[in-house]
């Protein structure tokens, strides 16, 4: 079979990189396989490493302004990409996806106010409600047999005690593309309500053949209630030049939201995100292509090994993203236990799928985009963990 680049096994300890260099930090052990934080081991784009180096070749790095390319290719992006048309003055450019939600629930709800999440979900999604006196409205998802959907009832009845909604689109950790019909739906109902979205859309250029990601925002006329984040971080592999922007078509939620990343002084950016973020959207998606069939091997792999030779592991059908969602509870573990026996016995960092929610116990999301080397080691790691445990 011919090589890939993303094949190359890049040793990131000692780089600062959180997923490699916190492995004792966070699990008690350094010489772990690790693949829990979502950032991929694959080597940017040949554009982007062009476009830091050019920056650096100008050896001035004072405060940033983004000039007329940046917001080009955020606004190219998402016409190429998701037919949806955006203006610049919509865009509101932050660090990351989370200071954007937290930014909104500051800006857009009161200490009290009830602010609605869907579990399992990214835990940082709990942290923006909880760490600001807001109250967390939890509407848990329908797992049927690895499948997630929504309990539209449910949904419904929690939208009542709600003022924003935050989307999780795709969905992370259990990798659902929500399809154009239920995002209607959704949209449809927090209008009834009167009820905000702020639709987080990292995720929304890794999606697999039969899928396709929509916006919210694009879709009726549910443009003037959402607040829609969205980053090359993920797809392209930038997460630590922390750049993102918000898409806001409603001038009154702009002015409030951007006021307040103003006055936190959130908005100057770095000098090599920004140029990260357009060499990205502007010229990397021939390289974004190449990631995806490569990510799409690696999936197919996962998901039939684990069909053909662990048929008590159940892994939710993969959508999107670079990330499975795994079901142990067949091993009859306490999460502890389940963590354990991955760090003591399979030398597997994995993210607890305890941390995604209560309806996570049981659950370990395993990060995918790594080279197929080291994939097939960590699911042979997973093989023989399961026969000793489950003799």
């Amino acid at each position: 079979m011919k090589q890939s680049k993303f094949d190359a096994i890049i040793d990131r300890r000692g780089s600062g990189c959180f997923k490699h260099d916190a492995l004792p930090m966070i699990f008690g052990q350094d010489h772990l396989l690790p693949m829990w934080v979502a950032d991929m081991d694959f080597t940017v784009s040949e554009q982007i490493q062009q476009a830091l180096q050019n920056r650096l070749n100008h050896p001035l790095f004072g405060y940033n302004l983004r000039l007329s390319d940046f917001y080009a290719a955020a606004i190219n992006w998402q016409q190429e990409r998701n037919k949806w048309e955006i203006c610049k003055d919509w865009i509101v450019a932050i660090p990351g996806i989370v200071p954007g939600i937290v930014l909104s629930v500051l800006s857009l709800t009161n200490p009290g106010d009830g602010v609605l999440i869907q579990t399992p979900v990214y835990q940082p999604f709990f942290d923006a409600v909880k760490d600001f006196d807001r109250k967390l409205v939890i509407s848990p998802l329908v797992n049927t047999d690895g499948v997630y959907s929504i309990d539209w009832d449910d949904f419904e009845a929690k939208l009542k005690h709600a003022k924003l909604f935050i989307l999780c689109s795709p969905h992370n950790p259990i990798s659902r593309v929500w399809s154009r019909e239920e995002l209607i739906r959704m949209g449809r109902l927090c209008q009834k309500h009167k009820v905000l979205i702020f639709s987080d859309e990292i995720h929304g250029d890794i999606v697999y053949p039969g899928f396709s990601h929509v916006p919210i925002a694009g879709l009726e006329d549910f443009t003037s209630l959402c607040i829609t984040g969205v980053s090359p971080s993920k797809s392209f592999n930038i997460a630590g030049l922390s750049t993102a922007v918000l898409i806001i078509s409603n001038p009154e939620l702009r002015e409030k939201i951007g006021s307040l990343n103003t006055k936190m002084h959130l908005y100057l950016g770095n000098s090599f995100g920004i140029q990260a973020f357009i060499a990205a959207y502007r010229d990397s998606a021939a390289w974004l292509k190449e990631l995806m069939d490569y990510l799409d091997s690696n999936r197919i792999l996962l998901q039939t090994t684990i069909a053909n030779e662990l048929p008590n592991i159940i892994v939710s059908p993969i959508e999107s993203t670079f990330l499975a969602w795994l079901d142990f509870r067949a091993w009859n573990l306490s999460q502890r236990e389940l963590i354990d026996a991955f760090v003591k016995k399979a030398k597997l960092a994995l993210e607890p799928g305890e941390k995604f929610g209560t309806d996570g116990n049981g659950f370990m999301r395993l990060n995918f985009g790594c080279p197929r080397s080291i994939l097939v080691e960590a699911l042979d790691r997973i093989k023989l963990l399961n026969k000793e445990l489950c003799l």
